[in-house]
């Protein structure tokens, strides 16, 4: 990896390789862009680094999480919502838990790789109920890019013809497991859309990359680049064209401005000497996640931006909203005793539930979807979350044993995953007083849900209790009462937080275009899911690669036109 940049002055600098930062190298520099991407943390290659085939039993720690590894210490992906000498801030009563990756590829790294298109009605959902705003793009103007994200990074998938959750470009996706299909038999019985999951992870090889060899193992990253991630996928192919810079360790500070208010580059912490930096560049795009990217403008102030870079319509912060959880699990007893069998898969859920209910029926708008786990993963610190929860387990010697046989494998859990609605309580803040070990002001949050995503959760909790019991299923936990937001994951736990930076027609509510150019500043986009208007009932990160390409076809275009 570069240390240092090796010319005066680059055509675009890039803040973060996750998703957004990725694609946008991988677009820019096939244009013949001369590219320098900054990414706060240290060097990762899946493909030399990964842990994917290393068993629990090899280590002291069993495969137990660790501070910077909070899902396991064989995970793919380096952060956590706590990192040593970069703290936030809430506000009281708030309840938030902000995760930051620090590798190359960001979250990209470890994701379930569920690779959802938005649908029609997302980005106009104003129209449909009046409810938060609509984008200033439709669907049919992001489809192309879709369709290009399918073609070039893969993904695997049925299409069933369902008009908000829009087909794709699909290889085939593999058989359900024996728990899907129980899975699949309770939501047909229940009248619940079931169908084959979508996720980006090959099912045939493509451009070099192997298929997937259903190992399970995809949360470590995968040696193969059968499933996606923006370096092995976008950044290290990208880096063989000669135009790529790839600068590791480096804290962003903030977007330096000229006299005229138009970014000139980045300034930066060299994170190993603790030295100050800065890039020079013509244009600046910033990638390094929503929250993130809201705090880098924030701090970027000067006599034209006084408070912060494009946000003299000061929504820079505001409206960041996370996909609303929930998750209920059971006992399946007509699981037990099934014949020892391979029932390994790619690593995530074979099918899902989109959303299927009319809410003009219900007391909540928008919807979520349904996600499936369980099977017999592979064992290892804490698996099946303790003996004691099954009937009759636990004891020592050949009857503990016997237990964990008779009961790996029985248990079958539900996510729900949906859309909240913005609202003026969910935003961020440079907080007053408090920096971070670099100096740099951190980030306050303010968070509240509202009705319409208590309610939301209610119906989850509902739906997954009355799969479970038509599986004959053992609910492992009471239903949480509505003082306890029955069941609410915090805000930002989730980790799909998105907004901050959004886009709109108008300069005096949002901060960019309908192309992610600032409005305040025009060499300066965002390719994030800071843009997003609002979230869906879908992950994010399709729709952060859309229109990442979207937004960087965009740009190399005006940068040979002459206007940026």
């Amino acid at each position: 990896m570069q240390t240092q940049p090796k010319r005066l002055i680059y055509d675009v600098a890039i803040i973060g390789s996750g998703a957004g930062g990725g694609m946008a190298a991988h677009v820019l520099t096939k244009a013949g862009a001369n590219v320098v991407m900054l990414e706060a943390g240290g060097p990762w290659d899946n493909t030399k680094d990964s842990k994917m085939l290393t068993m629990p039993y090899e280590t002291p720690r069993r495969g137990a999480s660790t501070k910077e590894r909070p899902f396991g210490e064989f995970d793919a992906c380096i952060g956590g919502w706590e990192i040593d000498g970069e703290p936030y801030t809430k506000a009281e009563g708030t309840k938030f838990d902000w995760w930051r990756a620090r590798m190359v590829g960001g979250r990209t790294n470890h994701w379930g790789r569920i690779s959802l298109r938005f649908g029609p009605d997302d980005f106009k959902h104003k129209s449909v109920d009046g409810l938060g705003d609509d984008w200033p793009i439709s669907y049919d103007e992001i489809k192309p890019y879709y369709d290009k994200v399918d073609d070039y990074v893969g993904i695997f998938g049925s299409n069933e013809g369902l008009r908000n959750h829009p087909d794709g470009n699909f290889q085939p996706a593999p058989k359900p497991r024996c728990r899907e299909l129980l899975v699949k038999k309770a939501s047909d019985k229940l009248n619940i859309t079931c169908i084959p999951s979508r996720l980006s992870i090959l099912t045939k090889p493509i451009h070099g990359r192997a298929a997937c060899h259903y190992c399970g193992q995809c949360n470590r990253g995968c040696t193969m680049n059968a499933n996606f991630t923006s370096p092995n996928v976008l950044i290290y192919p990208a880096m063989k064209t000669g135009k790529l810079t790839l600068i590791t360790n480096a804290m962003a500070r903030e977007i330096t401005t000229d006299a005229k208010g138009l970014a000139t580059g980045v300034s930066y912490v060299d994170k190993h000497s603790g030295e100050d930096r800065h890039v020079k560049a013509r244009v600046v795009v910033l990638a390094a996640s929503a929250c993130e990217s809201a705090r880098l403008l924030l701090n970027s102030q000067s006599s034209v931006h006084p408070n912060g870079l494009a946000n003299s319509s000061g929504v820079v912060g505001k409206y960041i909203t996370d996909t609303v959880g929930a998750g209920v699990s059971a006992f399946i007893p007509g699981l037990v005793g099934q014949p020892n069998h391979n029932c390994d898969g790619v690593g995530g859920m074979h099918v899902y539930m989109p959303w299927w209910e009319n809410n003009k029926k219900l007391d909540f708008p928008r919807g979520y979807h349904i996600g499936v786990w369980g099977g017999k993963g592979q064992p290892s610190n804490g698996f099946m979350g303790g003996i004691q929860r099954y009937p009759g387990g636990g004891g020592y010697g050949v009857d503990l044993k016997s237990d964990y046989r008779k009961y790996w494998g029985t248990t079958i859990g539900f996510d729900g995953r949906g859309e909240m609605i913005p609202n003026d309580d969910s935003y961020c803040e440079i907080d007053p007083s408090k920096k971070d070990r670099y100096g740099i002001p951190v980030l306050r949050f303010h968070w509240k849900w509202t009705d319409h995503e208590l309610n939301q959760v209610k119906h989850m909790q509902e739906t997954f209790r009355a799969l479970l019991t038509e599986m004959g299923g053992e609910v492992s936990s009471p239903m949480p009462s509505k003082e306890r937001g029955y069941g609410i994951a915090n805000g930002g736990s989730i980790i799909h937080e998105v907004g901050g930076v959004r886009m709109g027609n108008d300069a005096k509510t949002s901060a960019l275009n309908a192309n992610c150019q600032a409005h305040d500043c025009k060499n300066l986009f965002a390719v994030d899911g800071s843009p997003f208007v609002t979230q869906a009932d879908k992950n994010p990160t399709w729709t952060i690669l859309a229109l990442a390409w979207k937004t960087s076809e965009y740009l190399a275009k005006a940068v040979k036109e002459g206007s940026v």
